[in-house]
């Protein structure tokens, strides 16, 4: 009897001892499965920080490093597709004809060649007029301000015929000279402007679409004839009364 008491005290003694060094292992994997998940974002967010203070501390110099090199593929890449050769050169030749006439005015019309001849002369005709329609409204301004200020100083007109004005009529027509002034230099900023347009498009239409000598237009004056009817007769060229009106023909030529 105590044998066998002795016998079950070891067995249950054997078996709390394995089950304790059964659960030892089992709790080291879930402290090392959580230490390792915690390592793992750990990592994750130190990634995702660096990647944060990489992008504020990009300096100045590599930023606009960065925008050149974006603005240069832009020059050969329309919406992600490369540009062909011959498409290179005609953006390159309208780029050089505006660029010239915004420096000098005409110069790009002579690099397109064409009818520059009348262009030019047209254009500086364009400044030449504006230059003197300022100077006349710029007189005429000088004029009633100076008259102005006489009667402010001395209480009296002066004796030229500006005179004899009265000053509201003196206040209106010196702003009335004044924003003609004005409006002669907004004409003449657009003149400009239009002579740097005209480059660009001449340039692009000469270059992306050509006129061949295939095809050519003829207009030349004509006489066209006419019928009228004669009473108790039909209508008709052999019933009739023939007459020529005058006209003009044009006459297309394909080759």
């Amino acid at each position: 009897m105590r044998f066998t008491l002795l016998l079950a005290f070891l067995f249950f003694f054997t078996l709390s001892i394995a089950q304790v060094k059964d659960t030892i292992p089992e709790t080291n994997k879930t402290v090392k499965l959580r230490d390792s998940v915690d390592m793992k974002a750990i990592q994750d967010s130190a990634k995702i920080k660096e990647a944060q203070d990489t992008t504020k501390k990009e300096s100045r110099a590599e930023r606009k490093a960065r925008e050149k090199a974006e603005k240069e593929r832009a020059k050969y890449y329309y919406k992600n597709i490369k540009k062909d050769s011959a498409r290179l050169e005609i953006e390159h030749l309208s780029r050089v004809a505006w660029k010239r006439s915004m420096i000098l005015p005409g110069w790009g019309q002579y690099t397109n060649k064409g009818l520059w001849w009348i262009k030019v002369p047209i254009i500086y005709g364009g400044f030449v007029t504006s230059y003197v329609v300022f100077d006349y409204w710029q007189w005429y301004y000088k004029e009633f301000l100076a008259e102005l200020k006489y009667r402010q100083e001395f209480g009296t007109g002066t004796d030229t015929p500006l005179g004899r004005w009265d000053e509201a009529g003196l206040i209106k027509q010196k702003d009335y000279t004044r924003r003609n002034r004005d409006l002669t230099i907004l004409v003449t900023v657009g003149w400009y402007g239009l002579n740097i347009v005209e480059a660009y498009v001449d340039s692009m239409l000469k270059n992306r679409w050509n006129v061949s000598n295939d095809l050519s237009l003829k207009i030349s004056p004509t006489f066209l004839p006419t019928y009228a009817s004669m009473p108790g007769m039909g209508m008709g060229p052999m019933n009739g009364r023939s007459l020529l009106t005058p006209g003009m023909k044009m006459t297309f030529t394909i080759k």
